[in-house]
């Protein structure tokens, strides 16, 4: 995970935490718009996670294929 991820997934929990919070409070107008903040911050940091594990997984295919065409050539 990148450091914008890293970054979007600490916004996001502690978004998280402070709707909880504002909900007890009975602050509905701060809990909603709260809420939508921490979504979104939790879908960067997933969206982050899912780009750099299909990143890491093209990687290995490039490799696994490099090395079929190195032992092919043998």
């Amino acid at each position: 995970m990148s450091g914008l991820g890293k970054w979007s997934l600490g916004i996001g929990i502690g978004l998280v935490v402070l709707v909880v919070l504002c909900r007890m409070l009975g602050l509905i107008p701060a809990t909603v718009i709260t809420g939508l903040l921490g979504v979104i911050a939790l879908g960067v940091a997933g969206y982050d996670a899912v780009y750099n594990w299909l990143d890491r997984a093209e990687l290995r295919r490039r490799g696994a294929a490099a090395r079929r065409d190195r032992e092919g050539r043998r």
